[in-house]
């Protein structure tokens, strides 16, 4: 796909810890959207797991089927009526310095209001995991807002970064 069909929606580098990133200026004015996290937890874990929801509702709306591997060893799970997608993976403050889990999440047809809303994730951390995901929120309101969290209630770490491309009609 062409880049010139993503177009930047909005972007975000920490420059403090935070304990949540929340994108709110999202229009219908795109297809599908596409959200670049690269991540670290200031959890004392070697890992941690990134929770994801959107327009605020914390309702058990949200499944999720998985894959994980460690190079060692792979997993599949799911996940259904829960308040949130999750994905794991993200580097905790135990795994080795400066070491961030990239994750490229992509949200279909985000804007209809008469449509569930699937997403794919896919995610790597070269210490830790790989994964791949599908979370799927049953709501038919379009998709204003997404909002970011760690499952251990720790902050995201200084040097985080998050960017929201918005998919324009080919």
């Amino acid at each position: 796909m062409p880049t010139s069909t993503y177009e930047k929606i909005e972007a975000r580098a920490l420059v403090s810890n935070q304990t949540s990133v929340t994108f709110s200026t999202i229009s219908g004015a795109y297809t599908d959207l596409v959200l670049i996290c690269n991540g670290r937890s200031a959890t004392g874990a070697v890992s941690d797991t990134y929770l994801m929801t959107y327009n605020g509702n914390t309702s058990n709306d949200y499944s999720r089927t998985r894959l994980l591997g460690n190079g060692s060893t792979a997993t599949s799970a799911s996940r259904s009526s829960a308040p949130n997608i999750d994905f794991e993976g993200m580097a905790g403050a135990n795994a080795a310095s400066n070491t961030f889990m990239t994750a490229i999440v992509q949200i279909q047809n985000y804007s209809n209001a008469s449509t569930y809303k699937t997403c794919l994730i896919r995610g790597n951390d070269a210490n830790n995991y790989v994964l791949a995901t599908v979370g799927l929120s049953r709501s038919t309101s379009a998709i204003t807002s997404i909002s970011l969290a760690t499952s251990s209630g720790a902050q995201f770490v200084t040097g985080s970064t998050f960017t929201l491309y918005g998919i324009k009609a080919a």
